[in-house]
């Protein structure tokens, strides 16, 4: 083995050091929720959706089961179903068109800003016209707040309003992200996010929340989230799923919000070394004046060709690497028959063929950083 090659392998993301962090904590936040036995809609549910709100500056957040969950009693909150069309960026996780399909409605692909990954506002104009022209009623749009980066909520606001359509924000990825100081959580009627355990703010298994200030939206999604039930559990007014967040998971975000500030920090200390350090190797993310990253991934792009050879490359150092996503959604074998709005996906069909991630994570310390550098730079230049 030569010098790159015998140190052990840096964790993609690294759960156990956050863990080393806030165990004491969560192992008693977790020692009550089994005191008390209550794991359905325990207490820690109904205190974590109050500081999840207050976090993310709705007036109220409903608890539910995956981020999925949290975008379908989005949608169905909304009223959405069969005969509707659902505006949805290409380049993203197929959750984000999943859903639209799930409730009855057609997903309609439009394209994303290159610089920034997230849906591309005047491609709405586009995708609206490819719905009304296939006898569809566009409805909604879910922009993606992808890679930790919140999308351009005032463009998207300005053309959906423009078209009469509601705004479903996809910060599975993106909340915390802020822009000119307001946080995710605000920027749509309704704002779904994941606790999967890989997100910047996430659980010890599948959960989810929606956020909004319609008080009675979110009555709404609480009664569909427990089997659509009207004044008790078989007083059942509508239909509805099985879709709560489990009291343990609450209790565990709970202690994580406390630090989620301080993460989101380092976090971008951590993306700030590596722009300084690689901007001039390869094409480095791009953050809009005025926003702050979450950096649920560190994304950059290669020269079209060369991601196979340079993951294989950084593989060999002990440096791994994933791509999000290298397939998008309207060339999917489950979502290919679903439209494309007018103007076409070009932007998303190149991202996905040179977008690769590096390590990220708030705990990544300057000394394997450094090496995760000189990995991607030796690979660049060969």
């Amino acid at each position: 083995m030569n010098a790159h090659t015998d140190l052990p392998p840096i964790p993609f993301i690294d759960l156990q050091a956050q863990r080393r962090r806030l165990g004491p904590a969560l192992d008693a936040a977790v020692g009550r929720v089994l005191d008390h036995c209550q794991f359905i809609l325990g207490p820690e549910v109904k205190a974590f959706e109050a500081e999840l709100a207050a976090f993310g500056g709705a007036k109220h957040a409903v608890g539910c089961a995956s981020g999925t969950d949290a975008l379908v009693l989005g949608l169905r909150g909304f009223g959405i179903g069969p005969g509707d069309a659902v505006l949805c960026p290409s380049f993203t996780f197929c959750a984000t068109a999943e859903v639209a399909v799930l409730v009855g409605a057609t997903p309609i692909f439009v394209d994303v800003d290159a610089a920034t990954f997230n849906l591309d506002a005047k491609g709405i104009a586009g995708g609206v016209e490819t719905a009304k022209a296939l006898g569809l009623t566009p409805k909604a749009v879910i922009p993606v707040d992808l890679f930790g980066l919140a999308a351009d909520h005032a463009a998207i606001k300005a053309a959906a309003d423009a078209h009469g359509l509601l705004i479903l924000d996809d910060a599975a990825q993106g909340f915390g992200a802020s822009i000119n100081g307001r946080r995710t959580g605000t920027f749509g009627k309704a704002t779904a996010t994941s606790f999967f355990p890989a997100k910047p703010l996430g659980c010890y298994g599948d959960g989810g929340a929606v956020l909004t200030d319609d008080g009675d939206l979110a009555d709404l999604m609480r009664s569909i989230r427990m089997h659509g039930q009207g004044s008790d559990r078989y007083d059942n007014v509508r239909i509805g799923i099985a879709s709560r967040l489990d009291t343990i998971q609450a209790a565990v975000l709970s202690e994580k919000l406390k630090i989620f500030p301080d993460e989101i920090e380092a976090r971008n200390v951590v993306a700030s070394r590596y722009n300084q350090a690689l901007a001039d190797v390869v094409t480095v993310p791009t953050v809009p004046e005025g926003y702050v990253s979450v950096w649920a991934q560190y994304t950059i792009r290669l020269k079209a060709g060369a991601r196979e050879g340079f993951a294989a490359a950084l593989k060999a150092e002990g440096v791994p690497t994933a791509i999000y996503y290298p397939i998008p959604l309207h060339l999917q074998r489950a979502y290919k028959q679903y439209p494309v709005g007018k103007g076409g996906v070009a932007v998303a069909e190149k991202l996905a063929a040179e977008v690769i991630s590096l390590p990220m994570h708030p705990y990544l310390d300057a000394a394997t950083q450094d090496r995760v550098i000189a990995a991607v730079r030796r690979a660049v230049k060969g």
